[in-house]
């Protein structure tokens, strides 16, 4: 499951609402049905998680929900995602707060420091407005630094003819 969310950047009611049928091997994608705002996308999906969800579906054999609750026909709740991040961070010995959310903002600035622009940040995560997508530039250090300060581009030769002037602004 966490693998899932790291993977796609999906919110976790998208997460317990994914079907066996959603995941499409065929086109390397997982399809959201009716996701925030009750949109349907799809987002990549990795060879890797492909590999592992293929492997997680051979043991449990899900029917109808990728990841069941407590009957195989119902969807786990998002707080039982919760509990199982909670419980892997714990295991790991990590001390900062993470939650299932984490993953997503983790899957979004990731995406950002590897070249990806904000419309396809913004369409892959299903944000309606580009100012929720915008969040994430304020996380990447890559962009920080991304911009070359325009002083570092002259030469020493041209900082020396750059004399103040005596003459008085009007």
């Amino acid at each position: 499951m966490l693998m899932t969310l790291y993977s796609t950047g999906i919110r976790r009611a998208e997460l317990v609402h994914l079907k066996v049928g959603d995941v499409d091997s065929q086109r390397m994608v997982i399809h959201i049905h009716e996701g925030k705002g009750r949109k349907d996308r799809d987002v990549p999906l990795s060879a890797k998680l492909l590999e592992t969800l293929r492997e997680y579906w051979r043991c449990v054999k899900p029917r109808n929900y990728l990841f069941p609750g407590q009957s195989a026909d119902a969807p786990l709740t998002t707080k039982a995602v919760w509990f199982a991040c909670h419980t892997a961070v714990k295991r790991a010995g990590i001390q900062k707060r993470i939650s299932p959310h984490s993953l997503r903002h983790s899957y979004a600035t990731h995406l950002l420091e590897s070249g990806a622009d904000l419309r396809t940040i913004q369409l892959l995560l299903g944000h309606a407005d580009i100012k929720h997508t915008l969040v994430y530039l304020h996380l990447s250090q890559r962009h920080l630094h991304a911009a070359t300060n325009p002083l570092d581009t002259l030469a020493v030769s041209d900082v020396a003819e750059v004399r103040p002037s005596r003459r008085k602004l009007r």
